[in-house]
């Protein structure tokens, strides 16, 4: 079978040759999209990575395409729709850094209550080591609200608790087991936008969670409260974050992901793919008026990258891409 991995990284290529000593492998660095497609068509499985984008454009490039390998726990980058109308079969890596995912939210968390990001960057830019402006607040006794209490969220939980946090979660299927467990309290989205101190996000992108935090109920978030945001950007509605940090709703956010990421890390998309809808012109806009503010801490898009986590993620997709080819597929998305 002629497999195709994109965006790799040095380390990851002797793993995958090794693996896959059998089969015709090709290895690439490049992001793959519609409009940055290899010259090979005849490709049966490709790997990609979270920056690659799959849609009709390049499926119709490769018609042999019989199952697409994402090494990431998202798919949101790929139109599964026109997978399965083309009877391309989709794996995805559904666990690989449940803990990692959730230490990064607690390094943004502590960042931005205890200011320790402008701390460092005070020193290393100015030599100060003046105090002002730089008082944080506890979060011993803290309430967070974790929106998403699966696998990461859980981790985020028992992380919480550590800290002496009482902890609640908003999550579609509770889990009673660990609830009883870890002393969390499974409530509504509502409440936990109206209790928590530091609200979490933890969810997957979906239509049901598109914008689930909106100019709807953003007003109902407690004043002063913090957003922690590690899960995807358009969970939540850009411009309603700006409005809630404006109004001082939320004292502040710290941001793994944004909506619009893609043209807001690149301006030069525009010029290729032609000008933006004018929503998302506004949310680009706005995304680059939240990177301003100085109660907002913004990284880009970095909290599965560990080590081990990558690895963890070779390993999962490695297994995936045998397991379809041995006609016995695990990790397949539905």
């Amino acid at each position: 079978m002629k497999i195709a991995f994109f965006e790799v990284e040095g380390w990851e290529e002797r793993m995958i040759r090794e693996s896959f000593s059998g089969e015709k492998v090709a290895l690439g660095r490049d992001k793959i999209t519609s409009l940055d497609l290899p010259n090979v068509k005849d490709f049966e499985v490709l790997s990609i990575f979270i920056d690659s984008r799959i849609d009709k454009g390049v499926l119709d490039h490769f018609p042999d395409l019989k199952c697409i390998a994402t090494r990431s726990t998202g798919y949101d980058h790929i139109d599964l729709a026109a997978c399965k109308e083309k009877g391309i079969a989709v794996t995805y890596v559904p666990g690989y850094g449940d803990n990692t995912v959730a230490e990064f939210a607690f390094g943004l968390l502590l960042s931005l209550t205890r200011k320790i990001y402008q701390g460092v960057d005070q020193i290393k830019e100015t030599g100060s080591f003046e105090l002002t402006g730089l008082r944080g607040v506890d979060i011993k006794g803290k309430v967070m609200g974790v929106v998403g209490a699966g696998r990461i969220g859980k981790e985020m939980v028992k992380i919480a608790n550590g800290f002496g946090m009482t902890v609640i979660a908003y999550d579609p299927h509770p889990d009673k087991k660990f609830a009883e467990e870890t002393g969390l309290t499974y409530v509504d989205l509502d409440t936990v936008l109206a209790r928590a101190d530091i609200i979490s996000l933890h969810c997957p992108y979906t239509k049901e969670t598109h914008h689930l935090i909106s100019v709807k109920n953003i007003s109902r978030i407690k004043p002063g409260a913090y957003l922690v945001n590690t899960a995807r950007g358009a969970v939540v509605e850009t411009q309603a974050l700006v409005t809630a940090l404006e109004k001082k709703i939320l004292a502040g956010a710290a941001l793994d992901v944004l909506e619009e990421e893609g043209d807001t890390k690149d301006e030069l998309t525009m010029l290729r793919k032609g000008h933006p809808q004018e929503a998302e012109l506004r949310t680009i806009l706005a995304n680059h008026i939240l990177m301003k503010m100085p109660n907002v801490l913004i990284t880009p898009h970095n909290a599965f990258n560990s080590q081990e986590a990558l690895e963890r993620i070779l390993k999962t997709t490695i297994e995936n891409i045998k397991g379809f080819i041995s006609g016995k597929p695990v990790n397949l998305v539905t």
